[in-house]
């Protein structure tokens, strides 16, 4: 199995985890909610924290939960964790190896509070943690780069979010937007000549700026990740508005910048910039879009399906994120399946 393999499979991997987990999704949501929670406490690394950024607007947005990001070294090293009265502690790891991840589940238990892993090993140490856990279930991921287990990683979120307001609600709105993910997914997947033939404009860059923002500004890091990862490529994520307080100054005539422009609350005050971009200081604008405003405003537009629902799209843009610097590292003649320095677990304290 390769990276290109999983990139590929991803769609019947989504369709496969949110038709068979739902009713598991629902009883955690049903147990949450007997639970005087307040707020959500997740630890994450790497691609996995990008995914914990999803989740902060999302649960944030649609469940009304505040979410705050882990410091794990105050776990270990420190020693000295938080007091956790009235988290729902979350874990989300790939694996589920990683010590300093599954010490802040253990501390919140040793608290008294209740505990999620969204893992993709059941029996991992991180689930062995957890009184409730998410099973991923998208088989063994072997590329070093992970693509199909942060796809899932974000359905799970999604899911778990659609749960929450369904036990809230009764609002079954959601659920009937989740099952249209790999559908959409499917549509981005048949563009893979179009993203190639864009990653080869770009086999030089050395350097780029990623921006997006919203539920999207996950996906800008996580595409920035996967460019370090894969093509060694320097890739800064910002949201246009931190962007604009300082980082664009970097740009000058012909520098690369990266940006993922759905159709969002956020697109008005998008498009200003994207225009100030290429018009004042004449950059080089790539972006993946549904919106004919930015993808016109763009030197290459990478297009998604319209119609997704604002919460769902980073779900389907991440796909041709990866697609793209799955190319790029092609294109420069990286091994995609051995980048160095990097293996499949980390495990950090």
């Amino acid at each position: 199995m390769t990276l290109h393999n999983e990139i590929l499979e991803q769609p019947d991997r989504l369709e496969q985890l949110i038709v068979t987990h739902r009713k598991t999704v629902e009883a955690i949501a049903r147990a949450i909610h007997t639970r005087d929670i307040q707020y959500v406490f997740l630890a994450a690394r790497g691609t996995s924290d990008n995914a914990g950024r999803y989740a902060n607007y999302l649960w944030g947005a649609m469940n009304g939960l505040p979410l705050a990001l882990a410091t794990p070294s105050l776990f270990t090293y420190y020693r000295r964790p938080p007091k956790l009265k009235g988290a729902l502690l979350v874990g989300i790891s790939q694996s589920g190896q990683s010590p300093d991840i599954v010490s802040v589940l253990e501390e919140g238990k040793r608290q008294g509070q209740p505990t999620l892993a969204i893992t993709n090993d059941p029996g991992s140490p991180l689930a062995q943690a957890a009184d409730f856990i998410l099973d991923l279930q998208v088989g063994e991921e072997r590329a070093i780069a992970a693509t199909k287990t942060y796809t899932a990683e974000l359905t799970a979120i999604a899911m778990l979010s659609a749960a929450m307001t369904a036990v809230m609600t009764g609002e079954e709105e959601a659920w009937q937007a989740l099952v249209q993910v790999p559908g959409w997914a499917r549509q981005v997947l048949k563009n893979e000549a179009e993203i190639a033939r864009a990653a080869r404009r770009y086999r030089d860059m050395r350097q780029c700026v990623v921006l997006g923002r919203g539920y999207n500004y996950a996906t800008a890091f996580e595409w920035a990740l996967k460019l370090e990862e894969l093509t060694y490529v320097l890739a800064y994520p910002y949201s246009p508005a931190d962007f604009q307080h300082g980082p664009i100054a970097l740009l000058e005539p012909g520098f690369p910048v990266l940006a993922v422009v759905p159709s969002d609350a956020t697109l008005a005050s998008f498009l200003p910039l994207l225009g100030q971009i290429v018009k004042d200081v004449k950059a080089e604008l790539l972006v993946i879009s549904d919106s004919k405003e930015a993808l016109d405003v763009a030197k290459y537009g990478l297009r998604t399906p319209e119609g997704v629902p604002e919460w769902i799209t980073p779900i389907v843009n991440i796909i041709p994120a990866q697609l793209f610097s799955y190319h790029l590292a092609d294109q420069k003649g990286y091994d995609t399946e051995k980048p160095r320095g990097l293996k499949k677990v980390t495990l950090t304290r």
